[in-house]
């Protein structure tokens, strides 16, 4: 799977915590996952709209890998009729979800359930009739039983919707005026190295070819769709923007920056480097454009 693997997933890893490895203190980091899921909220909410038109009336739809709640939140606004359930393995994270969720005035039919995935999904009152996996099911080693265990906990007639794979965002031209060109470009390709090692790492991984309509209806799914969402920010992008690219690029930093040659960590350090002139917090031709596909697939009634 090519692509932002660790860009703005909300389950458990959480976008770029796994860059850092596992002691991650999730109440620090809560604020800022709430901050890039919203940014990502014309995305979610396009994504919900085509979901809609398959998914009339739900009753439950399940967050898989939830995070801090905010997609959970938008899918009962969206779904005004439906109890949303929050899944995720960071109890601090279902915190936040459950107070947003009260904000929100959501909370009368939003629930949150603490556990590794897939089998969190055991403690879940009656099937799901929408189960959303936004980048959660890369993380668990065999994908292929995972899917099995998420299509059983689907109600006859119910959808399992996957956001994997797009294209990799895009934060600045391909010539920035400083170092070589092509920087995000040479940083994609040791993200796969980076991600392909994860992957390898994880418990019980299968090497799976990442063709999702056919593992869907390997999972005994029917009638497959796929759509891919756009977010284009263009320049000059609002200071949230900025503040996302600033921490992208410097997990980034963290996790793969040993791995660049000298001068495009050079050239990585002055971009993140606030006193800078070229760093990203101030520079004008930075822009957000991502591409997000979601797969969806229905249990037979």
């Amino acid at each position: 799977m090519a692509h932002d693997h660790h860009e703005h997933r909300h389950g458990h890893g959480h976008g770029h915590g796994h860059l850092h490895g596992t002691d991650i203190d999730w109440n620090e980091l809560g604020p800022l996952l709430e901050s890039q899921a919203e940014l990502f909220g014309p995305v979610y909410e396009r994504a919900m709209a085509w979901l809609a038109q398959e998914v009339t009336d739900p009753g439950l739809i399940v967050d898989a890998g939830s995070g801090p709640g905010v997609v959970s939140c938008l899918f009962a606004e969206a779904f005004p009729g439906a109890r949303v359930v929050a899944v995720d393995g960071t109890a601090p994270l279902l915190e936040r979800a459950r107070a947003r969720a009260a904000r929100q005035g959501v909370a009368d039919r939003f629930g949150t359930v603490t556990g590794e995935l897939p089998e969190a999904l055991d403690e879940l009152d009656y099937p799901a009739d929408l189960l959303w996996a936004s980048r959660s099911l890369h993380h668990l080693g065999d994908q292929r039983a995972a899917l099995a265990a998420f299509a059983e906990r689907l109600a006859p007639g119910g959808t399992l919707a996957l956001l994997e794979g797009g294209l990799p965002s895009r934060f600045l031209p391909r010539d920035i005026g400083i170092g070589r060109p092509g920087l995000q470009a040479r940083m994609d390709a040791l993200e796969e190295e980076w991600f392909a090692g994860m992957r390898a790492d994880l418990p019980g991984s299968v090497a799976e070819a990442e063709d999702w309509p056919a593992l869907l209806t390997a999972a005994g799914l029917k009638h497959s769709r796929t759509r891919t969402f756009l977010l284009d920010l263009p320049a000059p992008v609002p200071d949230r923007a900025r503040a996302y690219v600033t921490a992208h690029l410097s997990r980034l930093r963290e996790g793969i920056g040993e791995a660049l040659d000298a001068d495009d960590r050079a050239t990585l350090d002055r971009l993140l480097d606030p006193a800078d002139p070229a760093s990203v917090r101030v520079r004008p031709d930075l822009f957000v454009l991502g591409a997000y596909t979601v797969y969806t697939a229905v249990r037979p009634a």
